[in-house]
């Protein structure tokens, strides 16, 4: 049998048509199927792009956040920042026990007293007092800088208002104002020194226990809560209190003069009522920071210029205490010292 050229050609004869048939409509669904793949691939792609996006901008919103309740919580914003022209009331707090390491630490009352002074649009300065007492030093240092900032600044009265209490060191400062305010029922006075402490020395004689306690000075380790407390020690103690008390007795004439009353009980320690004090001459009269500002100063407007530890003052200082305090441990280890006896 013969073929003929178209037949040496075309090896496949006949069938080419069928198979090409069939291979088409597998192509266009592989095409199909890779676009589709494609574009689930592009979208995944897209939607994870989009995901981050907003994954970072939310970890900024709430970094943002944070940073501005630690900054508030801190002492960084104040509300009386946005400041105008316009005259104010200053006002200075002193809140909690007064000592050289806190918050009414002269270091911190003394600067806000001067820039209450020194602004121009101050009217009049309160001195808000909220203070059982604390250190004579520090008392001392903030009544005296008041004194001198009136003496610079006699256009611009200080007034001290005492709410809950302004006993002993707090009394000692608000002593200073040109006149003092209360409620009928906030406590005042507390003129008087107090040293104490507690002793053991019978308590472990009774258990046995021997003290060792080695000193060079026959007082050094004078108030020792496990020595006894010698007649000369005690004498001694005493003399330094009644010298501090007078000289607590001293500022207060100073700051109060011919208004006290001539009571014998006026500088024996004791604690009175607003009410009380204002007869006894160490009040002048009932108000409030608020009363004061507006019927007293006659300027309504109030802004704080008290200074507060902002958060990273904390941190350092409590960092500094802890620091402090493990350097010591690894120093005292059987090492005599030159600290005072607590």
């Amino acid at each position: 049998m013969s073929r003929s050229p178209q037949d040496f050609d075309d090896p496949a004869g006949s069938d080419r048509p069928a198979s090409a048939a069939r291979s088409a409509p597998e192509t266009a669904r592989t095409r199909w199927e890779q676009g589709v793949l494609e574009k689930l691939v592009m979208e995944t792609v897209a939607e994870r792009k989009r995901a981050r996006r907003w994954n970072i901008f939310l970890r900024l919103l709430t970094l943002a956040w944070l940073s501005v309740v630690l900054l508030m919580f801190g002492g960084w914003f104040d509300r009386d920042l946005g400041k105008t022209s316009a005259r104010h009331t200053a006002l200075v707090e002193i809140d909690g026990v007064i000592g050289a390491d806190g918050e009414n630490a002269a270091e911190r009352i003394v600067p806000a007293l001067r820039l209450a002074f020194e602004d121009t649009r101050t009217a009049g300065v309160v001195l808000r007092v909220n203070s059982p007492g604390g250190s004579p030093v520090q008392a001392g240092i903030i009544f005296d800088e008041i004194r001198r900032l009136r003496g610079l600044h006699a256009d611009t009265p200080l007034y001290a208002v005492i709410e809950e209490v302004g006993a002993s060191g707090g009394y000692y400062i608000a002593a200073a104002a040109d006149r003092i305010y209360v409620d009928k029922a906030s406590l005042v006075g507390s003129i008087g020194v107090v040293m104490g402490g507690f002793g053991f020395a019978g308590a472990l004689e009774r258990l046995g226990i021997e003290r060792r306690l080695l000193t060079a000075g026959e007082d050094k380790a004078f108030m020792d809560s496990f020595s006894p407390l010698s007649d000369s020690q005690r004498q001694h103690a005493q003399q330094m209190l009644d010298q501090v008390h007078q000289q607590f007795i001293a500022k207060v004439r100073e700051g109060r003069a011919a208004r006290l009353a001539d009571d014998p009980g006026l500088f024996s320690g004791r604690i009175w009522t607003g009410e009380r004090s204002i007869e006894l001459g160490l009040a002048d009269g009932l108000g409030s920071v608020a009363s004061v500002a507006r019927d007293v100063i006659q300027v309504e407007r109030i802004v704080d210029f008290s200074q507060r530890h902002n958060l990273v003052e904390k941190l350092a200082r409590r960092v500094g205490a802890s620091a402090g305090e493990t350097l010591a441990r690894v120093l005292a280890g059987g090492q005599a010292g030159w600290t005072a006896p607590r």
